[in-house]
């Protein structure tokens, strides 16, 4: 007997769960399993929980929710996966039927409804609210709480969340820029780009050498006034519905501008736009606009590679290493292509990064609802930028770089107190390459 709150709608999939042979290799890939030791916190342990709630021998509990939950949605274990199953897919059905049944707890499920519900389906109040945290980082508020020892006390978590607010660009990307910038030769190819959320509003600068890469590569860019939110947060949160309805608008916003590619600079919203297809599919109106655009989607490093992009002139005498972000080598299988861009670029030294496609441990809101085991991984992503001596330290995530960032300022905290060592520049990918297209040596502080 299925046991799942709404059969047939938005269930795991039984064919996916059947799929999984147990066979045990995703376990050395999944950090909340190496992490925990437990089973249960395991692709193959929660597939295991999913097939049993399915054949009515396990009911929907807090416990599932919380293993569900606790789950990174990294996808590393589909890479390692021979069986091919398709776990993504079946974790985010799974939370859509954990909301449904109203688990999950209560933490979560309150700044779900703030973040998903309230903010990020309109982009006037997520400019709204990134004004506010531009203010409060801008009057001190929040080094404040971090040095405070009564606001230490009194907000004990807050004093540590709060440290993960990334400064907020002054200019939003998405209020300056025209909707069509065309370049100075004939256009060899007329491209949307996503504006994202957080990118506008956090990283403006590299939306902005998004732009100028394109449009050196000879590419029309359009950036439509309509586009919304990807909707991947809401769907790796259990929410598919919401997550529809902004795909739909994207869908109308980018079809109507006529465009050869749609170009994404973070890797999640890259992802899960190659699966508005998927996410759409029984929709009589949408299934095959849907099924026309995600085929149009590409990750800029993918897109850069493929139209074979203009390889910089101007040098740059730095050892580089690069933090793989999740959805762009496991959901999106997209790994030789970025570091084809960097080593392009004359005098850079490029060194692997040990365990370069192992998660950072953002993950979306991971990193507030499971600060702790997120700081292991982030401590452990750290120790590997440590052991490559890089200058600069290169992703293509929003997420990573918020991630990452915060790692880095953790570090110069430590050297503050005493331990020096080598100062790292993170940079999005896209802004290594257009150093190396204008020339532009310098390096941020």
């Amino acid at each position: 007997m299925d046991t799942w709150i709404s059969a047939g709608t938005d269930v795991p999939s039984y064919d996916f769960i059947l799929s999984c042979m147990h066979c045990g290799l995703c376990l050395p890939t999944c950090p909340t399993y190496l992490l925990t030791g437990d089973e249960r916190s395991s692709p193959r342990g929660r597939i295991r929980m999913m097939k049993a709630i399915t054949d009515g021998q396990l009911p929907i509990t807090d416990a599932f929710a919380r293993e569900m939950y606790f789950c990174l949605d990294c996808r590393a274990c589909e890479t390692a996966c021979p069986a091919g199953v398709h776990y993504g897919a079946l974790v985010e059905a799974a939370r859509v039927q954990i909301e449904r049944a109203g688990y999950g707890g209560m933490k979560r499920r309150f700044l779900k409804s703030i973040s998903l519900d309230w903010l990020f389906r309109s982009r006037n109040r997520f400019h709204a609210a990134a004004r506010i945290l531009y203010w409060y980082n801008a009057l001190g508020l929040r080094l404040f709480v971090a040095k405070t020892e009564i606001a230490k006390k009194l907000f004990p978590k807050l004093s540590k969340i709060q440290s993960l607010i990334p400064d907020i660009g002054k200019k939003f990307f998405s209020t300056t820029v025209p909707e069509v910038l065309r370049p100075a030769s004939n256009p060899r190819y007329r491209v949307g780009m996503l504006i994202g959320c957080i990118m506008d509003v956090v990283f403006p600068d590299v939306n902005q050498d998004t732009v100028k890469v394109l449009l050196r590569n000879g590419c029309e860019v359009v950036i439509p006034k309509g586009q919304e939110c990807c909707g991947s947060v809401h769907a790796h949160n259990g929410d598919l519905e919401t997550a529809r309805l902004l795909a739909r608008r994207n869908i109308d916003a980018f079809l109507r501008s006529n465009i050869d590619y749609l170009v994404v600079n973070a890797a999640g919203c890259s992802a899960f736009m190659k699966e508005y297809g998927r996410l759409l599919h029984d929709d009589p109106s949408y299934a095959e606009k849907a099924r026309i655009l995600s085929a149009k989607v590409k990750d800029i490093t993918e897109f850069l590679v493929e139209i074979g992009f203009k390889k910089p002139i101007h040098e740059i005498h730095q050892r580089v290493t690069y933090h793989e972000p999740c959805h762009l080598v496991h959901a999106q299988r997209i790994s030789a292509q970025p570091r084809e861009i960097i080593q392009s670029i004359p005098g850079v030294e490029f060194v692997e990064l040990p365990e370069s496609s192992w998660c950072c441990g953002s993950a979306g809101i991971y990193n507030i609802i499971h600060y702790e085991e997120s700081m292991k991984l982030l401590d452990r992503k750290m120790e590997n930028v440590r052991k490559t001596n890089a200058d600069i330290l290169v992703t293509s995530n929003a997420g990573c770089h918020i991630q990452l960032e915060y790692g880095l300022r953790r570090i110069a905290q430590t050297e503050e107190a005493g331990q020096q060592g080598k100062r790292v520049e993170l940079l999005h990918i896209v802004t290594l390459l257009r150093r190396a297209y204008e020339g532009d040596q310098k390096q941020s502080s």
